[in-house]
């Protein structure tokens, strides 16, 4: 008889992963809380460099996903993440000392060059630590650091901006993850063998199904060949488009709220807060039904599809009947984040296991590249047309592209899985 998996890396790892990608995501969004709150006015910034500065973190983040990936993947993803929230955090308080825009783009570029490693990275460890059953659980317990992240600090960034401004929003904010950095060093473990807290019979387990796992993928010879496969083309070019949709929403989502009659920035806080305890219950249930029933496809696709419709929707309906239109962002929010564990989960189990942190980590520069292309064109068509309904309208048009895509590249489940156990 088998051995059980052990239950207790749920606890040793999942809680470290969570808080880290917490922290390492903290100034992606709260660079919008600063724009609306008064940094563009202090700092002299007009809207086209504004617009810049919202999406340049992407750029430097597009251009370092694949080295950082090979790296996590063939060396060590632990001390690539330890340096990172490092140099991450430095930078992060440092955004809120500057005194002229060229220093801003500067660190801006640099956040996005320090962070690109730590998705990748994280996704990487994970799959050395759980199997395709619980997968998606592990993959959406890393990515809730997203809108959970999000959602505690649209509120404290609201405060903070109105009490202390918005640079010591960016100080207060940036120091933990200095800190944290070496309660990640101290905790986590690379593989299964390297734990003292397993067993060597809980070791030799995990690895062994790990390993079984692959036995069905076969590898290819290299990274070239991999990236010219139509399937990791087109996992790429869905991870853009809904990554266009993604960041537009969540860079310019305060400030189409901060422009609604009689709204202050402790408002704006709260209400931005929203969509995000719809995102964490939605990426909860889809992982949790995924696993179960390991059908990856029909927790991604819907969910976009839905959030396209709210995203038109809303911005279309107008400020004149604004809690309806704020309660369909609500929703577009909730579904974009809802489908990235099931997502994550599917790359891992269609590509082989040798170029698998190359592969992620093209599909997440790709993603980075959409992030930047959404910050972008979201703020330069809201500065060109004063209003936010052609930028939204390009966000929908995207996802509905993400939405065919998927349904195209992501296969259907061929057997029917056993029932994950539920942790």
């Amino acid at each position: 008889m088998k051995p059980q998996l052990a239950q207790v890396r749920w606890y040793r790892i999942i809680p470290v992963v969570f808080v880290t990608y917490s922290l390492a995501y903290l100034d992606r969004a709260n660079f919008g809380f600063a724009v609306a709150g008064g940094m563009a006015d202090d700092l002299k910034i007009d809207p086209n460099t504004s617009t810049l500065l919202s999406s340049l973190f992407f750029l430097g983040y597009f251009f370092f996903q694949i080295p950082g990936a090979h790296y996590a993947a063939t060396r060590t993803a632990k001390k690539l993440i330890f340096i990172s929230l490092i140099l991450w955090g430095g930078l992060a308080a440092a955004t809120g000392m500057v005194n002229n825009a060229t220093a801003l783009i500067v660190i801006r570029f640099m956040l996005g060059v320090v962070e690109s490693a730590v998705m990748p990275a994280m996704l990487i460890l994970l799959s050395q630590w759980f199997t395709k059953e619980e997968r998606s659980r592990a993959n959406t317990f890393l990515i809730l650091g997203n809108p959970v992240t999000v959602l505690w600090m649209s509120v404290l960034s609201g405060y903070l901006i109105d009490s202390l401004g918005w640079r010591w929003m960016f100080i207060i904010q940036g120091a933990p993850g200095i800190v944290w950095a070496f309660i990640w060093w101290k905790l986590i473990d690379e593989r299964p063998m390297a734990a003292k807290w397993l067993t060597d019979e809980e070791k030799i387990a995990v690895e062994e199904k790990l390993k079984a796992e692959q036995a069905g993928i076969k590898p290819v010879k290299n990274y070239a060949e991999a990236f010219k496969s139509t399937k990791v083309i087109l996992l790429c070019l869905q991870y853009l488009l809904w990554s266009v949709g993604v960041y537009g929403f969540v860079m310019w989502l305060p400030s189409i709220i901060k422009a609604a009659p009689n709204m202050n920035m402790v408002t704006t806080g709260w209400l931005s807060a929203v969509p995000y305890v719809f995102a964490v219950v939605g990426m909860l249930a889809a992982s949790y039904f995924s696993d179960k029933t390991g059908n990856r496809k029909v927790f991604v696709w819907p969910f976009l599809l839905i959030a396209a419709v709210c995203l038109y929707a809303a911005v279309w309906i107008g400020t004149e009947h604004f809690w309806l239109a704020y309660a369909l962002l609500v929703v577009a929010g909730g579904a974009l984040y809802t489908p990235y564990g099931p997502f994550f989960a599917a790359i891992a189990e269609i590509l082989p296991k040798n170029v698998i942190g190359g592969a992620i980590g093209l599909i997440n520069s790709l993603g980075a590249l959409g992030s930047f292309a959404g910050s972008y064109l979201v703020g330069y068509l809201n500065s060109e047309t004063g209003n936010f309904n052609a930028s939204y309208t390009l966000m929908a048009v995207a996802l509905v592209l993400a939405t065919v895509i998927t349904i195209a590249v992501i296969p259907a489940p061929k057997v029917a899985q056993p029932v994950a156990e539920e942790v």
